[in-house]
């Protein structure tokens, strides 16, 4: 079964238009070929999608999910067609959890000032390098080394581990924790995108651990005092939560802030994206 985009484009301009003559003008082509595109979509469907009268078109019950499809197949398309097109006026920035921290909105408004020509995107990507394997961006903020060749990073900044933990838990009520503090805790841990392991305690009083992959889980878990999480600073910058609290831990060390991009394709965007974040994190 073959299915082409310009037999999904001839019917969404059919329902769009009213009409196959309308339809044909939007498509620039002859009402002949309308009739003939659209039939040969029905004859690869095996269904019939649209009811003619002589007052109008209108799409059958197996038309309207054709057409619902139809339409975020050709979004999907344009998307993909702008986005390979575009060249390097977009600069896509990847975060697994927590984006920049309380730099992020300094980030975003000075790029906007000094680079108003390539437009800035921040977007989430829960994976171990932030969206950048996937293809989801050309530059990915990390807090752990990568250790793929395919990439090169630079550190940009540091930032301190703080412990996440409930409003009413008894260590809530200090300005600041220790290692052994937590050591006899349960400890909520990303394996896949986190800095937290075990490795951070001695090997006779490491904490217990339970895995999460999701931020919101993370902070639901750990307000309802069932765990307690070791983050970067960054993360109560971006997620103040009711419930839960950050405090410092005095005695483990900071976390580095890297920003990772393809060795063999760097964004031109690259080098004053590593210019402006090295800044932001060297004066706060």
């Amino acid at each position: 079964m073959d299915v082409e985009l310009r037999q999904l484009r001839c019917l969404v301009a059919i329902v769009d238009e009213g009409s196959f003559t309308d339809a044909a003008i939007a498509l620039g082509v002859s009402q002949a070929a309308v009739s003939r595109t659209l039939a040969s979509l029905e004859r690869a469907l095996g269904v019939r999608l649209l009811r003619r009268t002589s007052r109008e078109v209108s799409p059958t019950g197996a038309g309207l999910r054709v057409l619902g499809h139809a339409r975020r197949v050709l979004a999907e398309v344009d998307d993909l067609v702008q986005e390979a097109t575009s060249g390097h006026a977009t600069l896509r920035v990847g975060y697994a959890w927590s984006a920049l921290g309380r730099h992020t909105l300094a980030f975003q408004r000075r790029w906007a000032e000094t680079r108003p020509e390539t437009e800035l995107r921040l977007i989430r990507v829960n994976s171990a390098t932030a969206g950048l394997a996937e293809g989801a961006c050309d530059l990915a903020v990390v807090r752990r080394p990568l250790e793929d060749r395919r990439f090169d990073s630079a550190i940009v900044g540091l930032e301190r581990r703080l412990c996440a933990m409930a409003s009413d838990d008894p260590l809530a009520r200090r300005r600041s924790v220790r290692l052994a503090d937590i050591g006899g805790r349960t400890l909520l841990i990303d394996r896949r995108t986190g800095t937290t392991t075990t490795q951070l305690w001695p090997a006779d009083s490491r904490p217990a651990t339970q895995a999460t992959h999701d931020v919101d889980d993370w902070l639901t878990s750990i307000s309802l005092g069932r765990c307690v999480g070791m983050t970067a600073e960054s993360t109560a910058h971006q997620y103040p939560r009711p419930g839960i609290v950050y405090r410092p831990v005095r005695d483990a060390e900071p976390i580095a802030v890297r920003l990772a991009w393809w060795r063999d394709e760097p964004h031109p965007a690259a080098q004053a994206a590593l210019e402006l974040l090295t800044t932001l994190y060297g004066t706060g």
